[in-house]
């Protein structure tokens, strides 16, 4: 709804007066009493803290195994080794038949891989397609959402002059420092819809020391726009609207931060213990106050006898060994150093944590700690199942924002800059030529025999086809189908 628009206000005189919440969670009852969440916007409730969840995320990332772990997990499942393009033009709406689009298809794919299968889509020449793809994902798991900016960079040792940069996110900000308004929010220029229209993204690192010149181009800005004036992309900014009006992405452990600093806070205090446990095996005790002890030595601790008397305290404090017999000055006995230690409910408190910090990741129990040693066959196929829904809709969201925006620019170039890949009438009908699928890693199996019979019943009920089998394998059905007419074909020859 445009910002100048106008909606009649609820006559409200005819209202009842509710004496009490219908909903007890809105009540003030005790249980609730200092509970006032905030109540703002997507924006006002989240660009405040981005700027302490970033840091706090990438803290836990680099020293919590288990943060870490689940990180590695979902680029594993959702990413892999990368998609491959399996463009699909619209050829009815084109006026062609299958066999044109085939063979376009081909041509198309073909040239797509010795771009983004090469460092010719980077632009400083380091990553390839799959790696920079890998950057993107991890950085919009870590930070909460990615930057990349789409270069056109002629001559460069690539027939393409399409490439990338992926841009740190950090970098995304409100110049000089200013204070967010109605069309600029987290550095994200946009129009009266909330369209983006230009970002706005500093020349160096706000946390850079080691570039010289850095503290003068931390205070620099530059404004890029959204797209070219024909609509080309400028800026992809991979990110996770979970609200209306949000501009920015949340960190994936931003509902788990408490649950993490408190399960290491515990494991380190359990460990410490442990360790003096083992450290300290005893106490020695004497029944003379200071001053006695003055007093039987002499009234100075510089006398020989407090020396004597030093030393064998000293003789006590060394380590025990087995079989040590000990002679004790007089009037001290030993007793046993035996601290408290939460052993037995270690490892159930540890379970619960981390059962709950796997929910709020949407990772199975099994999955985040790589554990399936207490797990039949049954219930951990349905929690792989269930990590796979998820996966599944992470993959469509990375495809939408990322895979498909890249595949678009360099089509454009393709059909613009080289016969070999003919459009005519891209413009007019632009998606009809962009339309395209995305072929990602298999899931594999957990019981290869019973799921490859499931696959073959599937398809001989017509309840699913080649296509969807080979594609769940991360396999082209029509290149199974070629290679295993060239083996049978071999087979017949030998």
């Amino acid at each position: 709804m445009p910002l100048n628009a106008r909606v009649r206000p609820i006559a409200s005189q005819n209202l009842p007066v509710r004496s009490a919440s219908a909903h007890f969670g809105a009540s003030d009852a005790r249980e609730f009493y200092s509970w006032n969440p905030s109540s703002g916007s997507a924006d006002s409730d989240l660009l405040p803290d981005i700027a302490t969840l970033r840091p706090r995320s990438r803290d836990l990332f680099r020293n919590h195994g288990i943060a870490s772990g689940a990180l590695q997990t979902q680029i594993d499942n959702i990413l892999g080794i990368g998609p491959r393009l399996s463009t699909q033009p619209d050829y009815r709406t084109l006026g062609q038949d299958k066999a044109w689009a085939d063979e376009w298809a081909r041509v198309c794919e073909g040239n797509f891989r010795e771009w983004w299968e090469t460092t010719a889509c980077d632009v400083s020449r380091q990553l390839t397609g799959r790696a920079m793809s890998t950057q993107v994902l991890r950085g919009a798991l870590m930070n909460g959402d990615a930057l990349a900016l789409c270069m056109w960079t002629p001559g460069r040792g690539s027939r393409f002059a399409t490439c990338l940069q992926v841009v740190e996110t950090d970098r995304l900000s409100t110049p000089n420092g200013k204070m967010d308004g109605p069309n600029m929010r987290g550095g994200i220029e946009t129009d009266e819809f909330g369209k983006p229209i230009a970002y706005h993204i500093q020349k160096a690192h706000p946390g850079e020391f080691f570039t010289p010149g850095y503290s003068a181009d931390q205070w620099q800005w530059e404004r890029i726009p959204a797209e070219t004036p024909w609509g080309r992309a400028r800026v992809i900014h991979v990110h996770d609207k979970e609200r209306t009006g949000q501009s920015r992405g949340k960190p994936m452990l931003a509902a788990v931060i408490g649950q993490f600093r408190m399960l290491e806070h515990y494991q380190r205090t359990t460990l410490q213990s442990a360790v003096i446990s083992a450290m300290i095996s005893a106490f020695i005790e004497t029944p003379l106050s200071p001053d006695a002890v003055l007093e039987a030595l002499g009234g100075s601790m510089t006398d020989t006898k407090a020396q004597q008397y030093m030393a064998a305290q000293r003789e006590m404090m060394s380590p025990l060994k087995g079989a040590a017999v000990l002679s004790l000055p007089p009037g001290s006995q030993m007793k046993p150093f035996m601290p408290g230690q939460p052993t037995d409910q270690f490892a159930p408190f540890v379970e619960a944590v981390i059962r709950h910090i796997g929910v709020g990741l949407n990772l199975p129990y099994e999955l985040l700690l790589k554990d399936f040693s207490k797990t039949n066959y049954s219930s951990a196929r349905a929690a792989l199942l269930e990590a796979w829904r998820f996966f599944a809709g992470r993959r469509a969201w990375l495809m939408d924002t990322w895979f498909t925006p890249v595949y678009r620019l360099w089509l454009e170039e393709a059909v613009n800059g080289f016969s070999a890949v003919t459009a005519p009438g891209f413009y007019a009908n632009r998606f009809a030529y962009e339309r395209a699928k995305w072929i990602w890693p298999g899931r594999g199996w957990i019981d290869p025999v019973k799921e490859a019979e499931a696959s073959k019943i599937r398809m001989d009920a017509n309840l699913s086809t080649l296509q969807q089998e080979c594609a769940e394998q991360g396999l082209d059905w029509e290149e199974v189908l070629e290679q295993r007419a060239a083996e049978r074909a071999r087979m017949k020859e030998l």
